[in-house]
């Protein structure tokens, strides 16, 4: 897998986020010849150039499946400028797990791609779009022995937390989500037990959670690691930086998280993991 935006909230250009990268939640996971994509904020317009290129996966008739945790703006905002999707006879695919029943994945693209927010509908795509709506809790096959379990989690207007299981391997994938002080999430801690890797919300510390961050819809780091610790899970990769974070602040993070559970990581852009 590779990290293609790290960042919560909001993009943060500046010579302050070298190190680690100021564009917004996405990754890029295969599972042999398939590309899945976890949430489309502005790292996935690079990630499309990149499968543009030669040697990418975007062609006529490739397939590419994005699953969104939730439509929160920096989560969505790199959807209009992925290259694949005006690419001809491609075949993306739109997964979301937060909106049912109330709405769909489709009716809320369409209102954020409308005047006088957007210029043009998700219409405008040349690729063949399709939209899938499930329920956070179900578990879904895009793929013959790919499996993707999921939970729900703690964020306003709701959220889902992805385990990708392929082969022997598994990955999970739970970002903006707040724990409850003192306990631990038990739809989270099933959703991660003894995976390899666990990508966690850790936006804040536990210091400035307790100080003023109560009620964000955001976890700390070291709820990641109490997490892994009480799952037996692996290795932990910081993930969701806040805006006010930058290199200073993230390298002071990595030391302490190392110190803590060593093998713990902090993820920047262009970063590549194979569990």
């Amino acid at each position: 897998m590779r990290f293609w935006g790290v960042r919560g909230s909001i993009a943060c250009p500046g010579a302050e986020y070298q190190t680690y990268g100021g564009n917004t939640s996405c990754l890029e996971v295969r599972c042999g010849p398939h590309v899945l994509i976890f949430d489309g904020g502005t790292g996935l317009r690079p990630l499309g150039l990149h499968l543009m290129q030669n040697g990418g996966a975007a062609s006529e008739g490739s397939e590419i499946d994005i699953f969104l945790t939730h439509t929160h703006h920096d989560h969505i905002a790199g959807i209009p400028f992925f290259a694949p999707a005006f690419c001809g006879k491609s075949r993306i695919r739109f997964w979301a797990g937060h909106l049912k029943p109330e709405s769909s994945l489709h009716t809320v693209l369409c209102k954020f791609m409308a005047a006088p927010l957007f210029p043009v509908p998700p219409a405008i795509f040349g690729a063949d779009v399709a939209y899938q709506d499930f329920e956070a809790g179900e578990t879904l096959s895009p793929y013959p022995g790919v499996k993707l379990r999921t939970a729900p989690l703690n964020h306003p207007n709701r959220a889902t937390g992805y385990r990708i299981d392929y082969g022997d391997r598994s990955i999970c994938y739970v970002t903006d989500t707040e724990h409850v002080a003192g306990q631990r999430d038990s739809n989270i801690v099933e959703l991660i037990r003894g995976a390899d890797l666990v990508i966690y919300d850790c936006s804040y510390t536990d210091e400035e959670y307790a100080a003023k961050y109560k009620g964000w819809g955001h976890s700390t780091w070291q709820e990641g690691i109490r997490l892994c610790e009480s799952a037996e899970a692996g290795r932990l990769a910081i993930f969701h930086h806040d805006p006010s974070h930058d290199d200073d602040f993230m390298n002071r993070i990595m030391a302490e998280a190392q110190a803590a559970r060593p093998g713990t990581v902090v993820a920047r852009e262009g970063m590549v993991l194979t569990p």
